[in-house]
C-alpha cells in the first residue's frame, strides 16, 4: 500500500475533527454526510475499516513524517 501524503492526511484529520465538533454541537444532515465521507476517506487512505484505527494510523504516519522531515513545514498540533 502506498504511503499517503502527510499533508492530505493532516487535512482529512482536521476536517474530521471539525465535523465531529459540528455534529456534537448542532447535528445536521449535511454535516453527517460530510463526516461519513471524510471517515470513508480516512479509512481508505490508511487501509482500515474502523475510524479509531484510521486515526491511530494517521497519527503514526504524521509522527513518522515529523521525525523524518517529510511533512514539509506543516506544524503539528499538540
Amino acid at each position: 500500500m502506498p504511503v499517503p501524503d502527510p499533508k492530505v492526511v493532516r487535512q482529512l484529520l482536521t476536517r474530521y475533527a471539525v465535523l465531529r465538533i459540528a455534529q456534537a454541537e448542532r447535528p445536521t444532515p449535511a454535516a453527517a454526510r460530510d463526516l461519513a465521507e471524510v471517515t470513508r476517506g480516512l479509512c481508505a487512505m490508511t487501509g482500515t475499516a474502523d475510524i479509531r484505527e484510521a486515526i491511530a494510523r494517521a497519527d503514526a504516519l504524521l509522527a513518522r513524517a515529523r521525525r523524518t522531515g517529510e511533512e514539509n513545514g506543516l506544524p503539528l498540533a499538540g
